[in-house]
């Protein structure tokens, strides 16, 4: 196992700022020890029809899941989460162990 991964992908409200929204998840995801690594991305290739609406992907990577489990309960996420549900036309979350098939070269 690869560590335990916390998948959001959304589509942004209309008239939303991204950039205050990303910030804010940004500072989230520093101050919380549990979370090993952040990367996010904005769709640019894939076709509509495929998109469904969704525009952007967060994935957090942490060493477990109790890690990821006190993270969900910390109080810098429990306040983001507020804020990052009100920016949000709608989302999928996957939580999962992963399990690496080819690492990174």
């Amino acid at each position: 196992m690869a560590g335990f991964k916390h998948l959001v992908v959304v589509k942004f409200k209309e008239g939303v700022e991204e950039k205050e929204v990303l910030k804010g998840m940004e500072k989230l995801v520093s101050e919380v020890d549990a979370v090993k690594s952040f990367e996010w991305g904005e769709d640019i290739e894939s076709p509509e029809m495929l998109r469904q609406g969704f525009t952007h992907a967060f994935l957090m990577t942490f060493e477990k899941k109790e890690d990821y489990s006190a993270f969900t309960s910390h109080p810098s996420h429990v306040e983001f989460s507020a804020t990052f549900v009100a920016a949000i036309d709608k989302f999928v979350v996957l939580d999962f162990p992963s399990v690496a098939g080819k690492s990174p070269a």
